[in-house]
């Protein structure tokens, strides 16, 4: 009898007669590079390890290809739509409420703008959620997280947010480029904490009724690329007004891109201390007109000591000793947080792939790399505080891809070199 071969997920089997002269052993099949990468970027613990080296040994496997499949092979399945109050995330084992609303029109082949809104004081996000998915249209997915208390400006509250927009980003086809972040009175002072923290993440920021203490001013120049639009009322008796007039004057020492809208209503039981909905069709029409720069060529990034993650391609690695943020982010209030002493880094890339850093409180830094931002082919050129620091070709790594790709979760911004630059110190 012939014999006949059938798939069955990732082993050929072969099925004969009695006399086919073959044993029916499984005969383990080549995965696709494809789906290896793609689980690699979503895998946890030793599995993504595994992984990892699966690819690496894979004859297969090159930069471009990998960064290609990166960009373009992830495909999703369809999920629920519509309004879904009763979600969960989950943050170091304790579970929280997430409410989504997903237009109905929904479809898996078209990326869609995101926006997480943080509620007030005694609300929930199930309530924003109410508020909010009648007025953003059917371009928008959108993501309440509910926090006890609206307590924002904590460090587990951070984690709560960036899990919200990771899951999103999983199950739904989500914009990198049209993520905002918008939050009322607690949660405005989230949307600027968070905001400031990972500004890379977000094409806006629209913090509401809320404010800044003067110990977290300096953070607003990691908003060099990331835009805001403010709203807050004149007569607000909870948030006065002065926090974000405060707040749009450091902008404008900066010179950095705002709208400022400030209100002259009141309700009825808030008093100037509320969101109007006559606000919101001009913050719609400028969320549909937000685009994020995936790549600029200039960064400004300012740290405590308890932010270290990449800030697009620069991060601190080492620095002197500065302001540390406890839990709360800002209740430790030691001498170096009452006289701001944190670390700052301006990072820009010039002509004739020249990268020139001015660095304050920083002992080493990273820079993450790729053929978008300096030619590969080429002598790179690093200077940091007028003195020469790097000078000589670099080497793509698919490790540093993949590496970089799966802590990222941002395929617009893929990085295969990484060049760790010791600043030195002046000769005494």
């Amino acid at each position: 009898m012939t014999g006949w071969i059938r798939v069955i997920g990732l082993t050929l089997v072969f099925s004969g007669g009695m006399n086919s002269g073959f044993a029916e052993e499984p005969v383990p099949v080549v995965e696709s590079l494809t789906s290896l990468v793609l689980q690699y970027i979503d895998a946890h613990g030793d599995e993504a390890g595994q992984l990892l080296q699966r690819i690496l040994i894979d004859k297969r496997t090159s930069v471009e290809t990998v960064a290609h499949i990166i960009r373009a092979e992830r495909t999703y399945q369809n999920q629920p739509v519509g309004n879904l109050p009763e979600e969960q995330i989950v943050i170091r084992g304790r579970p929280y409420q997430l409410s989504l609303f997903i237009p109905p029109t929904y479809q898996a082949s078209k990326a869609y703008a995101l926006v997480v809104c943080l509620h007030g004081f005694g609300f929930t996000g199930e309530e924003y959620l109410e508020r909010w998915r009648a007025r953003l249209g059917e371009d928008y997915l959108l993501a309440c997280p509910t926090y006890p208390s609206g307590a924002w400006f904590t460090r587990q509250a951070e984690e709560v947010v960036l899990e919200t927009i990771r899951q999103a980003r999983r199950r739904y086809h989500t914009d990198p480029n049209r993520i905002f972040l918008t939050g009322m009175s607690n949660g405005g002072i989230g949307a600027w904490l968070i905001g400031m923290h990972h500004a890379p993440l977000f094409a806006g920021l629209a913090p509401m009724a809320s404010g800044l203490d003067d110990v977290l001013m300096p953070f607003l120049a990691n908003l060099r690329n990331t835009p805001v639009y403010m709203i807050h009322g004149a007569k607000d008796q909870v948030m006065p007004v002065e926090l974000s007039r405060s707040i749009a004057r450091e902008l404008d020492r900066l010179g950095y891109p705002y709208v400022y809208r400030e209100h002259q209503r009141e309700h009825p039981m808030a008093g100037g201390h509320y969101f109007p909905r006559e606000e919101l069709p001009d913050l719609v029409a400028w969320f549909n007109r937000q685009r994020r720069e995936p790549l600029p060529t200039s960064l400004t990034v300012v740290r405590d000591g308890s932010h270290f993650q990449p800030f697009n391609w620069v991060r601190l690695d080492v620095t002197d000793q500065i302001a540390a943020f406890s839990e709360d982010l800002v209740d430790k209030r030691d001498e170096r947080i009452k006289h701001r002493v944190y670390a700052r880094l301006d990072a820009l890339i010039t002509g004739g792939n020249r990268i020139e850093v001015k660095a304050e409180h920083v002992q080493r830094y990273s820079l993450f790399l790729n053929e978008q931002l300096i030619d590969l082919s080429k002598p790179l050129t690093v200077v940091t505080n007028g003195r020469l620091s790097f000078e000589g070709t670099v080497t793509p790594s698919v490790e540093t891809l993949l590496r970089q790709a799966r802590l990222r979760q941002d395929p617009e911004r893929l990085f295969s070199v990484h060049l760790t630059i010791a600043i030195a110190k002046p000769a005494s």
